[in-house]
C-alpha cells in the first residue's frame, strides 16, 4: 500500500506543479472546477444517494453554486467559510453525540458539501490570481503535504495516543505534533524565499492556522465516511482512494490561508 501511494504521488505531484505554473487563469479555474464537480459526485455518497442520476443532480447543484459564487465578494465568502469550519470543528469533537441532527437530513448533508467544496474552489483560484500566485499556491500545498507526511511518519514511529478515536482511530496526537513540527520547518524555509512577505510571527501563525484547519478538514471527511460506513470516498487514485480523500485537508486549509493572505496583503504591503 505504501509503495502504491508513493508511486501515485510521484506521478501526480509533478503534473500538478506543471499545471499550477503553466495554465492560464481561466484554464486553471476550469480544471479545478472539474475536480470540484468530481468531488461533488463523491460527496453524494455521503448523502446516501445511490443512483447515478441522483448524484449527477447534486453535481449540477454544485455547478450552479459555483456559477453563483462568481458574483460573491470574496472576503465575505471566506469569512462565512471560516465560521462554517468552526461549526465543523464542534461537530467533529462531539461526534457521535448529536450526529442524529444532521446524519438523517439529506438537505444538511448536501449543504455541508456546498460549504466544503465551493469555498475551496474560490480560495484556490483567488490565491493563484495574486502576484506570484502560482508560487504561493504551491507553498500552501507544500505546507499541507509536508504536514501530512510529518503526521504519517511521526504517527508510525511514536504514535500511541488517539487524536480523535470516534472519527479516525488511526490518527494520533504524536502524529499531530509531527505535522506541527514539519509545518514550522517548511514555514521557516519558505521565509528564506520571502514567499509570504510578512514578519516571522505572521508567517508562522498563518502556516500553523492553515495546517490546524487542514487536520480539521481531514477529520471532517473521515467523520462523513464513518457516518455512512465508507472506507474511501472513491477509487480515483490507486492507493489513495477517491478525490476527496486527497483534497480533504485542502478544502479547509485553502479558505483559511486565503483569508490570512488577504490580511497580509492589507496590513504588510
Amino acid at each position: 500500500m505504501l509503495k502504491t501511494r508513493l508511486l501515485t504521488a510521484l506521478i501526480l505531484i509533478p503534473i500538478f506543479i506543471f499545471l499550477v505554473l503553466k495554465l492560464s487563469n481561466i484554464a486553471f479555474a476550469l480544471l479545478t472546477a472539474f475536480f470540484v464537480l468530481l468531488g461533488a459526485y463523491e460527496w453524494a455518497r455521503f448523502m446516501g444517494l445511490q443512483k447515478k442520476s441522483q448524484r449527477f443532480c447534486y453535481v449540477f447543484l454544485i455547478f450552479l453554486g459555483m456559477k453563483f459564487s462568481l458574483s460573491v465578494f470574496i472576503p465575505y465568502a471566506l469569512i462565512v467559510t471560516l465560521v462554517w469550519w468552526l461549526v465543523a470543528f464542534v461537530m467533529v469533537v462531539s461526534y457521535p453525540k448529536g450526529h442524529e441532527r444532521w446524519s438523517q437530513s439529506l438537505f444538511l448533508r448536501g449543504l455541508m458539501g456546498v460549504m466544503v467544496l465551493i469555498p475551496a474552489w474560490i480560495a484556490i483560484n483567488f490565491i493563484r490570481l495574486n502576484e506570484n500566485g502560482p508560487i504561493i499556491l504551491l507553498y500552501l500545498c507544500v505546507l499541507i503535504w509536508g504536514a501530512d507526511s510529518g503526521a504519517y511518519f511521526a504517527g508510525r514511529q511514536w504514535g500511541k495516543t488517539k487524536l480523535a478515536p470516534a472519527v479516525s482511530p488511526g490518527k494520533t496526537r504524536e502524529g499531530f505534533y509531527g505535522a506541527l513540527f514539519t509545518t514550522i520547518l517548511i514555514a521557516f524555509i519558505g521565509m528564506q524565499w520571502d514567499i509570504v512577505a510578512a514578519p516571522l510571527w505572521v508567517v508562522m501563525a498563518l502556516a500553523l492556522a492553515t495546517v490546524l484547519f487542514s487536520v480539521l478538514g481531514d477529520l471532517f471527511e473521515s467523520m462523513m465516511k464513518r457516518n455512512v460506513g465508507l472506507k474511501d470516498s472513491g477509487n480515483v487514485f490507486p492507493g489513495h482512494g477517491g478525490l476527496l480523500d486527497r483534497i480533504d485537508s485542502l478544502t479547509a486549509a485553502a479558505p483559511v490561508f486565503a483569508y490570512g493572505y488577504l490580511l497580509v496583503l492589507k496590513f504588510f504591503h
